[in-house]
């Protein structure tokens, strides 16, 4: 099995330049609805700006979802100082270590204004070794924008005001190693490894044996994601995300890493087999983690109530919610992996009154 990794490559370089903070996804929810309409593959856009794709099988229940978060870590504007920057407060979990030199982007309601996020001690020449004993916190950095501002008053007359939306520049850069660098591969990779996913599922003669969903959420880096993106008729899904790289992980920048637990708790035992089983049924070199400090799409649903069995694939990236580092190998993987899980028969049926058909733990 192949897949386009052509394709791949030039939706996620696409997506990276669209920002989409959380609170912020409208225009990248449109491009990845225009690529949807492109492949030919159905779907709807919620309120919120969720998108639903779902490729028709040969039975419509029970239907199975990938679930995909298009949202990115972000910062918003929290004050209009008096030397004429910026103060800010994250928007996700990530820590201002990896904010400081970052590019932005300020959207105010009616223009966006470029800038800087610096120390508040940001000149060796002006403060000598006092640079170096700033401590790591939000509260340590400010934008400066590029705008002769001196003022709290020059902020406010540009019309900025508290509470607007920063991005963070992506600065893309892919290796002709295969390595890909960048900002917010959480989770526009992710996002062009499902489409590329679709991209070869609609593509095959036979029908996946029941409707396989793709959904992008919008609000996954601050909790909600997919709590009430599932249709009752889903039951089950696969969570796609960043795996993190680091000592004390099993995650690599090649193949899937399959996350047997996070923060949460345990994902599906009889999902995770299943996915080992597909993996090596198609050759996909894979590897198994627990991820100590972590939650995702998958959380959120099980959080919100939904009755279904869950699992959670990753691509290892080294440095996550930082400046991120992937190969195209795992990405290349997760898409291969989610065209054979849409083959696959169901796990387990919508409803089942005979507990014969419940899934066996191996006896010894």
């Amino acid at each position: 099995m192949t897949v386009d990794l052509d394709y791949l490559r030039q939706r996620l370089h696409e997506m990276l330049l669209i920002p989409s903070p959380t609170g912020f996804t409208g225009e990248l929810s449109r491009y990845v609805c225009r690529q949807l309409e492109a492949l030919e593959v159905e779907f709807e856009l919620t309120r919120r700006g969720t998108i639903v794709a779902r490729i028709p099988g040969r039975s419509h229940a029970p239907a199975r979802a990938a679930v995909n978060h298009i949202d990115t870590i972000g910062a918003v504007v929290t004050a209009l100082k008096d030397n004429g920057r910026l103060a800010l407060q994250p928007v996700g979990t990530w820590s201002s270590r990896f904010a400081e030199g970052g590019r932005v982007t300020v959207f105010t309601r009616n223009r966006a204004f470029r800038g800087q996020v610096l120390p508040l001690l940001a000149s060796g020449h002006a403060f000598n070794k006092r640079v170096d004993t700033l401590p790591i916190a939000w509260d340590q950095v400010e934008v400066r924008l590029n705008e002769p501002c001196a003022d709290a008053g020059s902020l406010a007359n540009l019309g900025i005001r508290s509470g607007d939306l920063v991005a963070f520049d992506s600065d893309p850069e892919f290796s002709d190693n295969g390595y890909l660098l960048a900002r917010h591969l959480d989770n526009k990779a992710g996002a062009a490894a499902l489409l590329t996913a679709l991209k070869t599922i609609r593509k095959r003669a036979e029908p996946p044996p029941i409707d396989f969903q793709a959904i992008f959420t919008v609000t996954e880096e601050i909790g909600t994601g997919a709590g009430a993106s599932l249709s009752p008729d889903v039951v089950e899904f696969v969570g796609i995300d960043i795996g993190p790289v680091a000592p004390g992980q099993n995650a690599l920048e090649t193949g899937v890493t399959l996350c047997a637990q996070d923060t949460s708790g345990p994902f599906d035992y009889h999902m995770l087999q299943k996915l080992k089983g597909l993996c090596r049924e198609h050759a996909i070199d894979f590897q198994v983690d627990v991820f100590r400090y972590y939650y995702s799409d998958a959380n959120s649903a099980i959080r919100a109530g939904h009755e279904v069995r869950d699992a959670l694939i990753t691509f290892g990236t080294d440095a996550t919610h930082g400046y991120e580092r992937t190969h195209i190998n795992s990405l290349e993987s997760i898409a291969r992996l989610l065209v054979a899980y849409s083959a696959c028969e169901p796990l387990f049926p919508h409803v089942a009154s005979d507990i014969s058909k419940f899934p066996r733990l191996p006896t010894t």
